[in-house]
């Protein structure tokens, strides 16, 4: 298996890279400027050897005389002496009369765009056999001044990219390896960081932990969000995506930019640890988890867990039904006993007339109570959970009674599921915090009002300890001693039922609030919408 480079070994082939791409781009940029340097000084000593001679007397008088030996003895030792390519001395006609190329003697020289026999020196450029040359022109004046006799043209060659390259080497070699020294230095520095950060990890382990961290992320069957000091999200998965109902492109983005429901968003931006909170969105319960995130003692943000439990908590609700049923079965059942053993032991006793008339008592007793609710509660449900629960109150020595302004037509059947599970767990709440008190009693009031179902249950009880009116209302919270949870580590035990009384208001959108006065005093409303049926 071939070895991956070591994130040094990595850095220091990018740095070397780096060094070489610099170096060339160097190279060239010093070869341009040794050439347009080599330009410039080429084309004035090309002119200096150019006006030396032609401004020399004796080249004056002899071109004057006509003393062409001299002249070409002249241009060829001021070509010598200069290391030029040709010293070319020619006629004011352009006929060359001395060079060191015989071909060029007696022709006429091309001039180009040169004003020399106007009388002016020139500098300018021609191409020759091996690249390209400066060319230097300079008039030759008579002994007197007065007129141009000729011209003298120097060439000196420019030097070529190899000879550039040749100057250039040792600077190259230089920067070279200063370059090398510090890129390797540098390298090992970066490295040292970045590996210092990383924990000491390779790019390679990195990119495995990251696939391995979507992997999971997006695998799990909880919903989880990761959330910067900010409120921004950092962090989310298919499943979070899913419960909040928020877009695919979160990341970045703030809970009220998504929409989040309130409820969800307090708990996912609250200050402290969050465990096992149940919350409403979008007709689910999510029990979230909070843990804010902290590295070497400074906050980074805070990551939370969403778990879909709204089977678990419409399980559970079922299962409050049953036990309400149960319950009431079970009260009756020990009411019935007593009752029957008391008829029995008055019988036993010759005392039949006492026996009749204790039956007609409680006959009464029960037949009122049950008249109360049959005239104000229509729906049979609600009805027969109230005189049910009778049977227990009375269990428990509390009185129970409707008010007497309630007034409930017949419901459908899920409003009046909901409606009785709001009334089973708020009177057993209510009977259990009266049962302790002096007085005993517990009050129903059931009402429509501009359609939504309004239950009141007060009770003689302690009341609602002070600043607990909204907590009271959250999974697990009791005011009575007991366990929140149950073995499962899921909220239940005590804490349960007006959990559940407030799931089922919000979710049908109504409320329910708590107070005290005299007692506690628990207002619930559920809106009706399309689920009335007329009596």
């Amino acid at each position: 298996m071939t070895r991956r480079l070591s994130l040094a070994g990595q850095l220091l082939a990018l740095q070397v890279v780096i060094v070489c791409v610099v170096l060339v781009g160097v190279a060239a940029v010093t070869v341009a400027q040794s050439t347009l340097r080599a330009e410039e000084v080429e084309g004035r000593r090309a002119l200096e050897v150019a006006e030396t001679l032609a401004n020399d007397q004796s080249t004056r008088d002899a071109l004057a005389a006509g003393s062409l030996d001299y002249v070409r003895i002249a241009a060829e030792n001021s070509r010598s002496n200069s290391g030029s390519e040709d010293v070319v001395v020619a006629w004011a006609d352009r006929t060359v009369l001395a060079s060191a190329d015989p071909g060029l003697l007696d022709q006429p020289l091309d001039i180009g765009a040169s004003r020399v026999l106007e009388g002016r020196s020139w500098v300018g450029d021609v191409d020759f056999r091996d690249g390209r040359a400066a060319v230097a022109m300079a008039p030759v004046y008579s002994p007197r001044g007065d007129e141009v006799l000729g011209f003298v043209s120097v060439q000196r060659p420019y030097p070529g990219i190899l000879q550039g390259l040749a100057a250039a080497a040792p600077n190259l070699l230089t920067y070279l390896g200063l370059a090398s020294v510090l890129g390797i230095v540098g390298s090992l520095l970066v490295a040292r960081r970045v590996k210092r950060q990383t924990l000491g990890l390779e790019p390679a382990e990195i990119a495995g932990l990251v696939e391995h961290r979507d992997a999971m992320l997006h695998g799990i069957r909880e919903g989880v969000v990761g959330l910067d000091l900010r409120g921004r999200v950092t962090l989310v998965n298919d499943e979070a995506i899913r419960l909040l109902h928020i877009p695919g492109d979160a990341l970045g983005r703030t809970l009220d930019d998504l929409g989040v429901a309130e409820e969800v968003r307090a708990a996912l931006l609250s200050s402290g640890v969050e465990r096992d909170r149940a919350v409403g969105s979008a007709g689910r319960v999510l029990v979230v988890n909070r843990l804010p995130l902290t590295s070497r003692g400074r906050p980074l943000g805070s990551v939370a867990t969403l778990r879909d439990r709204t089977e678990l908590l419409e399980l559970r609700r079922e299962l409050e039904l049953t036990r309400h049923v149960t319950d009431t079965l079970r009260a009756q059942a020990h009411e019935f006993d007593n009752r029957l053993h008391t008829i029995a032991g008055l019988i036993e006793l010759g005392e039949p007339e006492e026996a009749v008339r204790f039956v007609h008592r409680v006959s009464s007793s029960r037949s009122e109570f049950g008249a109360a609710v049959a005239d104000a509660v229509r729906d049979p449900a609600l009805a027969a959970l109230l005189i049910a629960k009778a049977s227990q109150a009375a269990e428990l020595g509390v009185d129970l009674r409707v008010a007497p302004d309630s007034a409930l037509p017949v419901l459908s059947p899920e409003l009046s599921t909901d409606v009785a599970t709001v009334v089973g767990n708020l009177v057993d709440n209510a009977l259990d915090a009266a049962s302790g008190a002096a007085e005993r009693w517990v009050e129903v009031g059931l009402g429509l009002v501009d359609d939504e179902v309004d239950v009141v249950v007060r009770d003689s009880g302690p009341g609602v300890p002070p600043g607990m009116e909204a907590e009271v209302f959250r999974r697990g919270v009791s005011t009575k001693g007991g366990r929140s949870t149950d073995d499962a580590g899921v909220p239940g035990g005590r804490g349960i039922g007006l959990s559940l009384v407030q799931l089922v208001c919000t979710r049908r959108g109504g409320e329910v609030t708590a107070s005290s006065s005299d007692g506690s005093v628990f207002t619930a409303r559920i809106p009706v919408g399309a689920s009335l049926v007329d009596a």
